[in-house]
């Protein structure tokens, strides 16, 4: 079962800060500032793993993307790492719920502009 967390392993912010870079870029944001509400099996990554796997939020989604981060604090070559999970066949892990609180600031947001807000929860690709 991965283990997700909250919280960013100091080793690791220089790769997850240029992963996000990297993403807030490109189309996949699609002009909405995600910020990196979580990490999935840092352990990995901490092991030597290049692969990051992130919890991202941004406007009314929450994503998990996993990242190939190779380089130095200067010099990050960044990819997303599902792109060669898709050319190999493989599927990213539907079984992953948010972290708590990930959708909090939308939610009171929602309730501040409506009389209620109705909720599905669904468990599989978020």
């Amino acid at each position: 079962m991965p283990k997700v967390s909250e919280t960013i392993p100091g080793e690791l912010q220089p790769r997850v800060d240029a992963a996000l870079a990297w993403f807030n870029a490109s189309e996949n944001a699609e002009n909405e500032a995600f910020k990196v509400t979580g990490i999935v099996d840092a352990e990995d990554a901490l092991r030597g793993s290049d692969e990051l796997r992130l919890i991202m939020c941004g406007g009314d989604r929450c994503e998990q993307r996993s990242f190939r981060v190779v380089g130095t604090n200067n010099a990050w070559e960044v990819e997303l790492a599902d792109d060669v999970l898709a050319a190999q066949g493989d599927k990213p892990q539907a079984e992953l719920d948010p972290p708590p609180g990930v959708r909090s600031s939308w939610l009171d947001k929602a309730l501040s502009q409506h009389a209620f807000v109705v909720l599905l929860f669904y468990r599989g690709f978020w």
